[in-house]
């Protein structure tokens, strides 16, 4: 699945709904973001290329080569390489060979960095919210500024993203993702209930990346 296509246009305009109803209880600013993947993990396809083409040079060589170690050599070589490749065209595979710490790592990162990268933490009392889904990895992120991170905590945000993550395998995604925005909304209107002189600081649309 692509980030162009997780959300009908009709559930972006939902989704946007609940942004605006969310922020009319709160000074806090939310914003959602979906990417495709939050690296191209080059790593995952070389280790999908020598395990699946190492594994066909040892078979080949081995049924109808002589068990010849040259042919052996040779094919992988070619197959090596070849597999590596291939395995870009079937993402499922792919990320089978990476590492879930290393998925998890690298969509903290991405995540972080659209967080700056799209000024998400330049609203007025520091109190940005960031929904980021990275669907290679099937991750949900919830990030928030340091003026929200002085009342909430990170692990208490991360909640939120599982039931996200979850309403995403489901089928769910556009519902779970409404659900979690407003119940973030009604933490954060408790510690930073919205002002008089409140301001749309950040986009309410689904940002696609």
């Amino acid at each position: 699945m692509k980030a162009e296509s997780l959300f009908s246009e009709h559930d972006k305009d939902i989704i946007a709904q609940a942004v605006r109803a969310a922020e009319g209880k709160t000074a806090g600013e939310i914003a959602v973001m979906v990417v495709d993947q939050s690296d191209d993990y080059p790593d995952g396809g070389l280790a999908a290329g020598l395990v699946i083409g190492g594994l066909l040079s040892l078979v080949v060589a081995d049924l109808w080569l002589g068990a010849s170690l040259w042919y052996f050599a040779g094919l992988a070589i070619v197959l090596i390489p070849l597999c590596a490749w291939l395995v870009n065209l079937v993402p499922p595979l792919k990320r089978l060979f990476t590492p879930e710490k290393r998925l998890i790592e690298q969509v903290s990162e991405r995540a972080l960095a659209a967080f700056y990268e799209r000024g998400l933490y330049k609203t007025r009392d520091e109190t940005g919210v960031l929904f980021f889904i990275s669907l290679f990895e099937r991750k949900v992120r919830v990030l928030a500024d340091r003026g929200i991170y002085q009342k909430i905590t990170p692990e208490s945000l991360q909640e939120h993203a599982h039931s996200v993550a979850l309403g995403i395998k489901k089928g769910t995604a556009c519902q779970a993702l409404c659900q979690e925005i407003g119940r973030v909304a009604a933490v954060l209107t408790e510690h930073f209930p919205v002002k008089t002189d409140d301001t749309n600081e950040l986009p309410d649309e689904v940002i696609i990346a």
